[in-house]
């Protein structure tokens, strides 16, 4: 018998993210939606996650945290979807990735909460200022067709999600680079699949 899969998330939050790489690897998972400083930080999930964070997964008997390594998980874990990189895009799929995990989400959390780092102080901050990363991300997705190359991967699962998010709620600039990027990966059925779960999953927490 495969290893169960279990989705832990809540479809206002960054499983999300996690979503949509499950419809890519494309394997049966069961989900469990939590809720906002309720479920989430009850016992039982916290021995999931003691952050009392979504999204989380548990396959068998390891459990994965961090949008990131979920991804990166799922695609080594299943590696006949083609989502983990090859030998040469190995450099590029761990750049962009632990580039969107770090200063990526750093930059745009504070800008978000209105904090601006003081230019004296930028060397202090890992995420520098908002406007490099900004163009460090435009560099990533402007070169190919896909953040490693001309093939999709995880890497462009988890950038890309930030992006949407990003370009959706304005938390990223309206650059064009972005719009195409996202344009090009958000046409995959996988994706399309997750948001109408997630957007399905929404309206029955609602109301519930």
């Amino acid at each position: 018998m495969p290893e169960e899969l279990v989705f832990y998330t809540n479809p206002m939050s960054r499983g999300r993210i996690a979503r949509w790489m499950l419809e890519e690897i494309g394997q049966p998972y069961r989900t469990e939606l939590l809720t906002f400083g309720e479920s989430m930080k009850a016992p039982e999930y916290l021995r999931v996650n003691p952050m009392g964070k979504v999204p989380a997964i548990r396959h068998g008997n390891t459990i994965i945290t961090e949008c990131a390594a979920i991804c990166a998980y799922l695609a080594e874990t299943f590696p006949e979807k083609g989502l983990a990189p090859r030998p040469e895009e190995r450099a590029a799929y761990y750049r962009w990735m632990f580039f969107a995990a770090g200063p990526l989400e750093s930059a745009v959390t504070m800008r978000a909460l209105g904090f601006e780092i003081p230019a004296e102080r930028l060397r202090m901050a890992g995420c520098g200022g908002f406007g490099d990363v900004m163009n460090t991300l435009e560099m990533a997705v402007s070169g190919s067709t896909y953040v490693t190359g001309e093939r999709f991967t995880a890497a462009d699962v988890y950038v890309g999600a930030h992006i949407g998010w990003g370009l959706g709620f304005g938390s990223i600039e309206k650059r064009q680079a972005f719009i195409d990027y996202f344009g090009r990966i958000s046409e995959r059925e996988a994706y399309k699949r997750a948001n109408a779960l997630d957007d399905e999953a929404g309206k029955t927490m609602q109301a519930a």
